[in-house]
């Protein structure tokens, strides 16, 4: 079997033996992608082979209850759906500096070490007692391979020493060549093998540099075939761009089971995990953790974390009652309003959908009899915390109306909902969740749809007690 590289049309699949900054075919500039392609023609094998070797009925494919690995991290294995799935690839991204080399440097400690090892199962942590592993441990290979492409062993030595004792099976392969990554684990047949990064890894078989399209797209899919074919998960760290998005092409993304993005502010010390794919769990997880000089804590209680600077009594500030995948968090909405200056007043929002509170102005000025058009209005999300679902709209049209009547809301209050183009309230899911939550920090009054009808009966009521 013979195997060449030649350059490919992502856009509409012309095919060339040099590349070519413009497509001749279609015209679409810089879309002309190497490839490395075989001589064998796998088609022609397929067709010899009996049909019962290469379809089965899905019927008849068995379900397996497969364990899950812990990451020693309950956050992590929250938004990985229940802990790390055998064969799974991982891509976790990031700005510089957020904390992901750390975060997974972390995790190949806590695997390694073998120690205190949570057993999952069906996607649900179960913690059992330490006797009960003995026979488990003995029998899998708690061994990781950290692949740094990136930094030298000595690098990587000074960030474990920070972290904590650095266990005997933790392997160190300081690479950039894919094939030789996929060599060295098939050799230590590790529980978990990690690279960072996936940007500067390189194919023999390709003349591009690394980083290019090219190369990342045939590094990551060598990755994968060893990794469906050896059961062993890896993680791989992925650059963002300028934009925030994973640099290299979308085939990297399409092509792994899970991808998680770790955000944060480096003024601040959380950090925000948050799942935008992920084959084996819910893609509306998030995990909490604080940077520290020792590495990352996770936090267990995030709604406290967020509420702690909070001021209470102070007109533009409401407590919404989120729902993150299936946990409840407690967060602050911050509006501020001040005369406009210019002829079109400034709308501006962190942590929220814009679109979505330009609406829910809309509403206070036509539903709610406000007036907002001579106001600048500045909506923000304390501590970090995005929220995408339709139950901050309620908390958004209070903290407007509180800032703007320069009013607060009485104390205790708490607020989740929907709120419509004609001011109607409409119910959220997991309202019992959200109330529990709530009731537990000590929150007694709550805004909400299955209250109040309409918004100008909410705002009545937040801002004049009626």
């Amino acid at each position: 079997m013979k195997s060449y590289s030649e350059y490919i049309c992502q856009q509409c699949g012309y095919q060339s033996a040099s590349f070519m900054g413009k497509c001749p075919n279609c015209g679409e500039w810089n879309s002309l992608v190497e490839t490395s392609v075989s001589t064998l023609n796998e088609k022609l094998e397929t067709r010899n082979l009996k049909l019962e070797e290469v379809v089965v009925k899905l019927s008849e494919v068995k379900s397996q209850n497969t364990p899950r690995i812990t990451s020693g991290f309950m956050e992590f294995d929250r938004v990985l759906g229940g802990g790390i799935v055998p064969g799974s690839i991982v891509l976790i991204s990031g700005d510089p500096g957020i904390g992901k080399s750390t975060l997974l440097l972390q995790a190949a400690m806590a695997i390694a070490k073998g120690s205190d090892k949570l057993k999952v199962e069906s996607g649900k942590l179960k913690v059992e007692e330490n006797q009960k592993f003995s026979t488990l441990n003995s029998q899998l290979s708690t061994s990781v391979l950290y692949v740094t492409g990136e930094e030298s062993a000595h690098q990587v030595k000074i960030r474990a020493d920070r972290i904590g004792k650095i266990p005997d099976n933790l392997f160190i392969l300081p690479s950039t060549d894919v094939d030789v990554i996929v060599g060295v684990s098939e050799k230590i047949k590790p529980t978990l093998l990690i690279v960072d990064s996936i940007q500067t890894l390189t194919c023999d078989r390709l003349t591009g540099s690394a980083g290019s399209v090219g190369q990342v797209r045939e590094s990551s899919q060598v990755l994968q075939v060893h990794a469906k074919r050896s059961h062993t998960p890896i993680f791989i760290v992925g650059h963002v761009t300028k934009e925030g998005n994973v640099a290299g092409p979308k085939v990297l993304e399409h092509l792994v089971d899970a991808v998680l993005n770790l955000e944060g502010d480096n003024m601040h010390a959380y950090r925000i995990l948050r799942s935008t794919k992920n084959r084996f769990g819910s893609t509306f997880e998030v995990g909490v953790f604080e940077m520290t000089d020792s590495g990352m804590l996770e936090v267990s209680n995030p709604s406290q974390i967020f509420l702690a600077q909070r001021i209470e009594k102070r007109a533009g500030s409401v407590v919404a009652s989120t729902i993150t995948g299936e946990r409840p968090i407690l967060a602050e909405v911050q509006a501020l309003t001040a005369s406009t200056i210019f002829g079109i007043p400034v709308r501006r929002t962190a942590g929220l959908d814009p679109s979505r509170v330009q609406i829910v102005i809309a509403a206070l000025s036509k539903a709610a009899n406000l007036t907002l058009g001579n106001l600048d209005i500045y909506v923000n999300v304390a501590g970090g915390l995005k929220i995408g679902e339709p139950a901050a709209d309620l908390p958004v049209a209070l903290a407007i109306a509180s800032a703007a009547l320069d009013k607060p809301l009485p104390d205790g209050t708490c607020a989740f909902g929907e709120v419509g183009l004609l001011g109607e309230l409409r119910p959220v899911s997991n309202i019992k969740g959200r109330v529990n939550e709530a009731k537990r920090l000590g929150f007694s009054k709550f805004i909400s749809p299955d209250r109040f009808k309409t918004l100008e009966e909410a705002i009545s009521y937040a801002v004049h007690g009626e």
